[in-house]
Order: C-alpha cells, then structure tokens, then sequence
C-alpha cells in the first residue's frame, strides 16, 4: 500500500488557495482542460460555520499499462467524498471507484502551510491500494505515477489560474 506525500509551491496567500480550492468554476476548468478528463461534475458541495463537503464524479484520462486497463476495463469512473475542516484547515477525501470498489483504495489530505505573503506549499498526502492477486502492485504503481503526474499538472495550472485572475 504505497502512501506518499506531494509538496507544490502555490504562489497565493492561505486564505486565496481554499477559496480557488473550491471554486467550481476553477475545477471545471481544471479537471476538463488541465487534467483533460472526459468527463467531471461537483455532484454537491455544502459549507457550514465548521466544515465544507464536496462530492465530485469523474473519468479521469487514463495512462495505465495494458494489464491495469485490462482489470480496471474501459469506463472507468470515480466518486470522490470530501471534507474540510475549517479549524484544522485540512482538506480529507476518499475515492470510491466504479469497479472493484471492495478492492481499490484512494484516499489522502490537503493542507497549505505558509511560505511568506503571498506563496504556500500544498502539502498532499495520498494513499493508493489495490487488493488484486497478481496485478494489486502493478495497479498501485500505475495509479502513483498518475497521481503524481495529476498533481504536479494541478499546481502548474492553478499558478497559471492565478497569474491570470490576478492580471484582470
């Protein structure tokens, strides 16, 4: 079960990170155009005084080797069930996959932690599992190197997102 952390240097205060953070409009563009998936929706999203919840579904684009597209098969798809805490200022979701959903795991967090005025470093937390005799590790290795790749591409486009609100 491999768990790793990603560290993005975000150039936006705290506060201007969790406000694009939950943004639709930022995240249509983001999924649809940066992550170029086919297909993403915020099925819901609820802010109390405490927490904010978000459900989102997607088909990400995928890049996995023939034996992983072969068990995930095509179509495949994802719910993604959040929550932000407002105290601790951490953002939790987990993933439930369209197929196998008793034997894959995505799961992580999301916090910032302050590098001056006006720049944080997204600090992901993640964890990918996969409970499948023969292709589990196959499939976890596969899904970090997307994951990873999802992520730096993320920070890329939400800098370029803010150069650009910015210069408006």
């Amino acid at each position: 079960m491999p768990t790793f952390t990603m560290n993005h240097e975000i150039r936006c205060n705290a506060e201007r990170f969790w406000q694009v953070f939950f943004d639709r409009e930022f995240n249509d563009k983001l999924y649809k155009e940066g992550l170029e998936f086919p297909e993403f929706s915020i099925v819901d999203q609820k802010e109390t005084d405490t927490e904010i919840t978000r459900k989102v579904a997607g088909m990400p684009k995928m890049n996995m080797p023939a034996p992983v597209a072969k068990v995930l098969g095509s179509g495949f798809k994802y719910v993604e069930d959040g929550t932000f805490d407002r105290s601790k200022r951490i953002w939790r979701w987990k993933m439930t996959p369209s197929k196998l959903a008793d034997k894959l795991r995505n799961e992580g967090s999301v916090r910032v932690d302050a590098l001056g005025d006006d720049k944080v470093r997204r600090v992901a937390e993640l964890t990918i599992e996969a409970k499948i005799f023969g292709v589990g590790g196959l499939i976890e290795s596969a899904g970090e190197k997307q994951l990873r790749e999802g992520w730096d591409t993320s920070a890329t486009f939400m800098n370029q997102y803010l150069r650009q609100q910015a210069a408006k």
